[in-house]
C-alpha cells in the first residue's frame, strides 16, 4: 500500500537525490507548476540534489532551452539526463545501421548533433524507408494522428528485418488540455505488428545509467536507498523505479488522474484499485508535485 503525502518536504529529508520527471510533474508541455519549482528550489536549498529525468528526445541543451521556455528556471535542478541522449549513444554506436529512416518533427533534427560521449561516432545518414538499414523515432510527424498512419512504412520496415530505435517510450503526454501521441505508442506498434523496438527511456535501464552517471559529475557519489524517484508515469516512471530499487513517488495527478481521482490529492480507494491493476508498486503518493 502506498503512503500518501501532502508536500514534498515531508519526505524528501530522507534522500540526498532526486530523480525528476518533468512533464506532467514540472510543467505541462506549456508552462511550469509553481508549486513543484518552489518544492525544488527548497530542496535544493537544503543540500539535495535534482537530476530531472526525462522521456523527451531532445538532447540535454535542448531541453535545457525548452525548460527556460516554459519558466522553469535553472535553480530547481542540477543537470537533466534525456532518453533522447540516450538513444543517441546507441544510435552513434550503430545499433540500427548508418543509413536511416528518421520519423520526427524538423525541430527534433538536434538529435542528429554529436554527443561527446561518443569520442568516434559512425556517420549517420537520413534516407527514405526504401533505402534505409533502420528506423529512428523521436515522435510521430503528426502527434494528433492514430499510429496506424505509419503502416505501411512499418511493414516494409519489418519485412526488411529493420530495428526501430525510440527515441522516447511514452505513449501518449498531455501538451496543456491536449493529448498527444508519443514515439513509444509507434515503437509499440512496430513490435505488434512483429517488429524490434529499441528502447533508452523510461523504464528501461540505460537512461537510469545515463542519470547516475550525471548525478556523478556533480561530486559524491550517492546510494540508491537515498534517491527518490518522481513521476506521473504508472508505467514508466514508477516502473522504472521498481526495476532500479529506489523508492518512488507517484504524482496522480498527472496522466492518471481520472483514473486516481485526484482533485488536491488523490481518492485512496480509486489510488488503491488503480495501482493494483497495474501491478506497480509506488512507496508515496501525492496529487501534484509541491
Amino acid at each position: 500500500m502506498t503512503h500518501i503525502i501532502n508536500s514534498l518536504d515531508e519526505i524528501s529529508h530522507h534522500y540526498d537525490a532526486l530523480f525528476v520527471d518533468l512533464w506532467g510533474c514540472v510543467h505541462n508541455g506549456i508552462v511550469a507548476y509553481t508549486a513543484a519549482v518552489e518544492a525544488l528550489i527548497e530542496y535544493r536549498k537544503n543540500g539535495g540534489k535534482v537530476v530531472l529525468v526525462t522521456n523527451s528526445p531532445k538532447p540535454r541543451i535542448g531541453v535545457e532551452k525548452q525548460l527556460l521556455h516554459f519558466n522553469v528556471p535553472k535553480i530547481c535542478y542540477d543537470t537533466v539526463a534525456t532518453s533522447g541522449d540516450s538513444a543517441r549513444v546507441a544510435m552513434f554506436t550503430g545499433v540500427v545501421g548508418k543509413k536511416i529512416f528518421f520519423i520526427g518533427e524538423p525541430r527534433d533534427q538536434l538529435f542528429f548533433e554529436p554527443i561527446s560521449i561518443i569520442k568516434s561516432p559512425i556517420k549517420i545518414e537520413q534516407v527514405s524507408i526504401q533505402n534505409a538499414e533502420g528506423i529512428v523515432c523521436t515522435g510521430p510527424f503528426d502527434g494528433s494522428a492514430d499510429p496506424s498512419v505509419n503502416k505501411e512504412d512499418f511493414l516494409f520496415g519489418i519485412n526488411k528485418s529493420m530495428k526501430f530505435l525510440c527515441a522516447n517510450p511514452d505513449i501518449v503526454v498531455d501538451r496543456g488540455e491536449v493529448r498527444q501521441w508519443c514515439a513509444g505508442a509507434l515503437a509499440k506498434m512496430y513490435t505488434e505488428m512483429g517488429g524490434e523496438s529499441l528502447y533508452f527511456g523510461k523504464p528501461h535501464n540505460a537512461i537510469y545509467d545515463l542519470a547516475r552517471m550525471r548525478l556523478a559529475e556533480l561530486g559524491t557519489p550517492i546510494d540508491s536507498k537515498k534517491i527518490l524517484a518522481i513521476g506521473d508515469g504508472i508505467g514508466t516512471d514508477i516502473k522504472g523505479a521498481n526495476s532500479q530499487e529506489i523508492d518512488s513517488l507517484f504524482v496522480t495527478g498527472g496522466l492518471a488522474a481520472k483514473e486516481t481521482q485526484t482533485s488536491y490529492s488523490p481518492n485512496p480507494e480509486a489510488l488503491e484499485k488503480y495501482i493494483t491493476k497495474q501491478k506497480v508498486q509506488c512507496t508515496y503518493s501525492i496529487g501534484y508535485l509541491r
